[in-house]
């Protein structure tokens, strides 16, 4: 989001000159591939809480560190696929980490699609973590991901 600022213009004049100071408060708001530019004044409430949920929302999946370990793992799994890396030995290597964290981390590339699609949106339960998903042996079986998903969704309504 980007923010307007004052600008002041000199238009010459017979008298000597004459300073004009014009400002326009606006946002520059971008949805997607368009971008909008909103004046506050003229913003519906509804679109001002509209943006700062989307804002809220995009702050907490970039920061999680989940979705940084979910790309970690996937990015590993290309490097394996390309014979870019041989064995996790050579990742933790390349990584300076140990083996088993590299093959705990890994395993995230087994999660079903619509479960790294939420924990990416955001949209996933809290207890839904990556401490949670690296202690505890998550079923490989899409279905009984869900459910689990589900359990954890259900504990913390």
């Amino acid at each position: 989001m980007v923010v307007g600022e004052a600008v002041t213009y000199r238009i010459p004049a017979p008298a000597g000159g004459v300073q004009i100071e014009t400002f326009i408060p606006w946002t520059f708001v971008k949805r997607g591939v368009k971008r909008e530019v909103i004046t506050p004044l003229d913003a519906p409430e509804a679109f001002r809480e509209e943006a700062a949920a989307e804002r809220q929302a995009r702050k907490a999946s970039q920061d999680s560190e989940l979705v940084r370990a979910l790309g970690l793992a996937h990015y590993w799994s290309q490097l394996l696929d390309a014979g870019k890396a041989k064995t996790l030995a050579d990742i933790a290597r390349l990584e300076a980490m140990n083996v088993v964290q590299v093959r705990e981390i890994l395993r995230l590339t087994l999660l079903a699609p619509d479960i790294i699609e939420a924990i990416v949106d955001a949209r996933a339960p809290r207890r839904l973590t990556l401490e949670f998903l690296l202690r505890r042996s998550v079923p490989r079986d899409w279905e009984e991901q869900r459910r689990l998903v589900e359990s954890l969704s259900s504990q913390s309504a």
